[in-house]
């Protein structure tokens, strides 16, 4: 490249700089126990997508495991939003509401977990709490939170 092509900025072989995955990112710190570093990392990516489905569903958890309740259900609302059929957003946010004591609303989302569970040998524990979740739902009007299930499965879909 020629000075004056460095000069005026332009060159046929320009190096342009890369995106960072803020996505794999914010997993990594997430893994290493750094939410607070997650959740910026998450920003920045849905800063460069913000209808990420996955960032947003990943971004709720983050939210929840920092205590941050009302912007985890905002996220796994916005979450629903892009993608109604996230199984993921479903269940997470069924709890949240649960734990705020809004059962029928919280029914609504076990069922449309369960009408569109997610894949695989693991899964199967997901799928059998929330319907025991949802049975007690329907037959006392509120369910037993002693048995929620910490680990989110969502984090898979990365």
């Amino acid at each position: 490249m020629s000075f004056w092509s460095r000069f005026r900025g332009s060159s046929k072989n320009e190096v342009k700089p890369k995106r960072l995955d803020y996505l794999s990112e914010a997993l990594a710190l997430e893994r290493q126990g750094d939410y607070d570093a997650a959740l910026t990392s998450y920003r920045l990516a849905l800063r460069d997508q913000p209808a990420n489905f996955k960032v947003l569903q990943n971004m709720a958890i983050a939210h929840s495991k920092t205590g941050q309740m009302e912007e985890a259900i905002r996220c796994y609302r916005r979450a629903l939003q892009v993608e109604p059929r996230l199984s993921g957003a479903h269940y997470g946010l069924a709890f949240l509401l649960l734990k705020r004591n809004e059962d029928m609303d919280a029914a609504y989302h076990l069922e449309a977990f369960l009408m569109n569970p997610p894949d695989g040998q693991e899964s199967e524990r997901w799928v059998r709490h929330a319907r025991k979740t949802l049975d007690e739902i329907r037959t006392t009007g509120t369910a037993d939170q002693s048995e929620v299930i910490n680990e989110d499965f969502a984090q898979d879909v990365e």
